[in-house]
């Protein structure tokens, strides 16, 4: 595997490539981005993932500066999984000047769920995602179905922009118990991640409760909310949507049989928790 950091040796080393398969990570990676390489192996080759922790979607008082880098094990992870080139630029590499050009998402979709409890996160991540695009140029690129919303965001910037790049889902991958893999479980302490699968059980509640015929959708979401409370967590939402678009549905959509969503995002102690379910 060729680690490389600069963006014009990136360019030299994949020039000519047609079917470049890219897989954006933070790093700390667990199975989850890993199965995310192993589906970039399904639609194209070589397979070409990064890291780099984006400081732009990162707001003033979030964890940058603590988020975990674990450099050495992913780069043994990568190699293991075949990875042809691991692209891992520093903020000088990827900025070499102030970033005053910003991709910005639409208000109904970059300013509800996250966008609202995290002002200015999409933007960061349509911004830098846009840029890694343009270094790498593939063909594919792989993102998780556990932010679903950045997911949505992504697939919308491609489509409008008209990038030669198809958007994969991949689904989110849980430990045994249903807790989705993320990079921040780690700061959960031995008894927060004991009740970390509370999370998802609520969603399948949620979602079984959907399926059995009760369309009062807000009050199933402030039921949600408060048995999350109950149980000690600090819920920012639980909020029912249309897949299409993350709009919540109104009463004629649920009657159609419109396909729905159902998505939260919850602190447990000190960390952010997200993750959804498809209903």
């Amino acid at each position: 595997m060729k680690i490389i950091s600069s963006i014009e040796e990136l360019r030299d080393q994949l020039r000519g490539q047609l079917r470049t398969a890219f897989v954006p990570t933070m790093g700390n990676l667990h199975e989850g981005h890993l199965s995310l390489m192993r589906l970039a192996k399904k639609h194209g080759d070589p397979i070409v993932a990064s890291i780099f922790v984006n400081r732009l979607q990162f707001g003033p008082n979030e964890d940058f500066d603590k988020y975990p880098r674990t450099f050495a094990a992913d780069v043994e992870k990568l190699e293991k999984e075949g990875v042809y080139v691991l692209f891992a630029p520093t903020e000088k590499d990827l900025y070499p000047e102030p970033q005053e050009f910003r991709v910005r998402p639409p208000d109904d979709l970059g300013n509800t769920l996250e966008g609202e409890f995290r002002p200015g996160f999409f933007t960061g991540v349509t911004t830098v995602v846009l840029k890694l695009f343009s270094c790498v140029q593939p063909r594919v690129a792989v993102f998780g179905k556990k932010d679903y919303q950045q997911l949505m965001i992504v697939r919308n910037m491609a489509k409008q922009f008209a990038l030669p790049t198809e958007i994969i889902a991949a689904e989110t991958w849980r430990a045994d118990d249903g807790l989705a893999l993320s990079s921040r479980n780690m700061y959960l302490s031995t008894e927060e991640r004991a009740e970390a699968p509370a999370l998802f059980k609520t969603l399948n509640q949620v979602a079984d409760e959907v399926r059995a015929g009760h369309l009062d959708i807000f009050e199933l979401e402030k039921q949600a909310m408060a048995q999350l409370r109950g149980r000690g967590w600090l819920p920012d939402y639980i909020s029912i949507r249309k897949r299409c678009d993350l709009q919540a549905p109104a009463a004629g959509d649920l009657a159609q049989g419109e396909k729905l969503v159902v998505l939260a995002a919850a602190k447990l102690g000190g960390t952010r928790l997200i993750d959804n379910l498809e209903i």
